[in-house]
């Protein structure tokens, strides 16, 4: 029997994780949403049952739920259903905040379903090339990092993408956390010692910063450098740079070209499958859900370690020291 799903948040997002779930095998068994008009729309697309409160979907004959919400509803959402049993693959980042983004890890910890974050490219085949390359020990002992995903000019005009409220900040929570995920998972989610962060805000219309930089030393001696920005004066990268002591790699995640570098050679090009934008993170939520077991990477555990960093940037801006990645709230 296939895995019955249900989408929180019937917008664009939940409609193309539903659209690409559906083409994984998975059975869209119902939505919720608070407008009557994406109800409509999301009931007429997959012939689902739909509902105005996710309490009612949740009480229903399904197996899993994907929560698209606005960050600051992650936690409720999440929560409510992991302490019904489900499983749940919660859209990035884990909340808005720290203390939130606990609250959710605790509640999976303790729930007999499991929870993922929505790092979609964790799930890219040459990002897993590029991770099994690392484990391998291809490159030796990894010691720096450098993550950037630099927009040219991609400001959210509205919505809850700019409001600080709803999104918890800007460019770092939006499109940094998928490069900072990877980051990490490239050090494999070490313990980290100290964050200098820097965030700015260069439109003066919006409440989020637009851009961050940070540097990230881990208590190995390794240090991860990240470049975000939604509207920089350069030339737009979302790009993975690994540096080890026998080796490296250049990942090109917006054109998804892997080139790997060793002392004796020029530069390799390694070729890797195309990939579908959320595909490979649905296929392998559907997967997950049918089998009763999480998938081999982004648990919500490890969206915690990136909130970790995340939250220490801000505070590291707003003090304009050198912070620790706190177990609290800022």
């Amino acid at each position: 029997m296939s895995s019955r799903i249900g989408i929180v948040g019937c917008g664009l997002m939940g409609t193309e994780h539903a659209k690409r779930m559906e083409r994984a095998g998975g059975d869209i068994v119902a939505g919720v949403d608070v407008a009557p008009e994406a109800r409509e729309r999301f009931a007429d697309a997959f012939e689902a049952d739909v509902y105005e409160d996710y309490a009612d979907l949740y009480a229903g004959d399904v197996d899993g739920v994907v929560v698209t919400l606005p960050n600051a509803f992650h936690e409720e959402a999440a929560v409510v259903a992991l302490d019904a049993g489900l499983d749940v693959l919660l859209e990035k980042p884990v909340a808005h905040d720290l203390a939130s983004a606990e609250r959710v890890v605790a509640a999976a910890r303790d729930s007999e379903g499991f929870c993922m974050t929505g790092f979609t490219m964790r799930f890219y085949a040459e990002v897993t090339e590029l991770m099994g390359r690392i484990e391998s020990g291809e490159f030796g002992d990894v010691t720096h990092v450098e993550a950037r995903y630099v927009r040219r000019d991609g400001v959210p005009e509205s919505g809850w993408f700019i409001d600080p409220d709803l999104a918890g900040g800007g460019a770092l929570v939006d499109v940094g956390v998928h490069v900072l995920d990877l980051a990490l998972a490239a050090l494999d989610f070490p313990a980290v010692e100290g964050v200098y962060g820097r965030t700015w805000a260069k439109r003066e219309d919006i409440d989020v910063e637009d851009s961050a930089t940070a540097l990230v030393r881990c208590d190995d001696g390794a240090t991860v450098s990240l470049d975000v920005s939604w509207a920089a004066n350069a030339d737009p990268s979302q790009s993975v740079a690994v540096r080890g002591s026998d080796g490296g790699a250049l990942l090109d995640v917006g054109d998804g070209t892997l080139r790997v570098y060793d002392d004796a050679d020029d530069a390799k090009r390694v070729e890797t499958a195309d990939h579908d934008w959320l595909a490979p993170e649905d296929e392998a939520f559907v997967d997950a859900v049918e089998v009763g077991a999480p998938p081999a990477v982004s648990d919500v555990e490890e969206g915690l370690a990136v909130q970790r960093v995340v939250d220490a940037i801000y505070r590291s801006s707003e003090t304009g020291t050198l912070v620790a990645p706190s177990q609290n709230a800022r």
